[in-house]
């Protein structure tokens, strides 16, 4: 500790040499102004603020800063997480629950499948084990009970078509007795909805069906009564072609045929809808009328409108 002690004052005094030496080489004029800064300096002390605090209250005071985003998002998640929006409970899923049952009921149904289940049958084939009990209620009281396609027998369900047909045989009794009662054909998606495996069964019967393509690109099935492919006379069919029926009007083609006891067979394919015209607008500017005035004064007044008329 001396030693060090020593060593500092035999510094200092060294340095005090030097600033003495400096000093006399100086100008004593600047060294009154050096003095008179010293004795200045001495009079008026400035105290420095210490850094370290400052820092550490204004670390204190600043909170982190949060994202908004990440924030936002976690609300979600909880809310979520809460049940405050689930979209098992949304109506868009449920009918979608109802879609894919009745989907699924046609599809076993062409396949052969048409005895009928239980809901948990359903629901286990359908793989919807999922659903909550007051879905499964809905469908059981309302959704299944009323859809016309859905054929409800003592708590179990089947698949309802539009034509029970069990075989190739109920298909051509079908397509015998809407011929016979001018009913016309039967399309073939309805065909297809209530025959098992009926391309199969289609195939099989051959020419005793016909097919006919509607503008819409469906197709219709008629009987192919063989009774009635017999050859006509040529003077009879003269005699049918000879009759015009092009400026006839078909209602009243359809209203004579009535009054004669015959039933016409209606149309099944689309209607045509007519192009609604458009009301053409009057070329030219109406003419505007004019309410006249002083009708007392008709004999003495003057029309200027063409000019002063020329004095005869």
């Amino acid at each position: 500790m001396t030693s060090s002690k020593d060593s500092l004052s035999m510094s200092e005094e060294s340095n005090q040499q030097r600033v003495n030496k400096v000093s006399a080489r100086m100008d004593p004029a600047l060294l009154r102004e050096r003095e008179l800064f010293k004795k200045r300096a001495l009079s008026n002390p400035a105290v420095e603020k210490r850094q370290a605090a400052s820092d550490s209250g204004s670390h204190k005071k600043k909170k982190p800063k949060v994202d908004k985003e990440s924030s936002s998002g976690s609300k979600h998640n909880a809310e979520s997480s809460n049940g405050n929006f689930n979209i098992k409970t949304s109506s868009g899923y449920k009918f979608g629950c109802l879609a894919k049952i009745v989907n699924y009921m046609k599809t076993r149904h062409q396949n052969g499948d048409t005895h009928c289940l239980t809901l948990e049958e359903i629901l286990d084939e359908t793989k919807l084990l999922d659903i909550s009990m007051k879905q499964k209620q809905w469908l059981m009281t309302e959704a299944l009970v009323n859809n016309p396609k859905i054929d409800v027998r003592d708590g179990t369900y089947g698949f309802k078509p539009k034509y029970n047909l069990k075989d190739k045989k109920a298909l051509l009794r079908l397509l015998d007795k809407h011929d016979q009662l001018g009913l016309g054909g039967v399309l073939l998606d309805d065909v297809e909805e209530g025959l098992p495996n009926s391309a199969k069964a289609i195939k099989a019967l051959g020419d005793q069906i016909i097919f006919v393509t509607r503008p819409d690109k469906k197709k219709i099935l008629f009987y192919n009564d063989k009774h009635c492919q017999f050859v006509v006379d040529e003077e009879f069919q003269k005699l049918w072609r000879s009759v015009p029926v092009d400026s006839i009007d078909e209602e009243k083609i359809d209203e004579y045929l009535k009054k004669q006891g015959i039933s016409s067979m209606q149309e099944t394919g689309p209607k045509k809808v007519l192009p609604v015209q458009k009301r053409k607008k009057q070329s030219g500017q109406r003419k505007r009328h004019f309410k006249t005035h002083n009708n007392h004064l008709a004999g003495v007044l003057e029309d200027y409108s063409d000019g002063v008329p020329v004095k005869k």
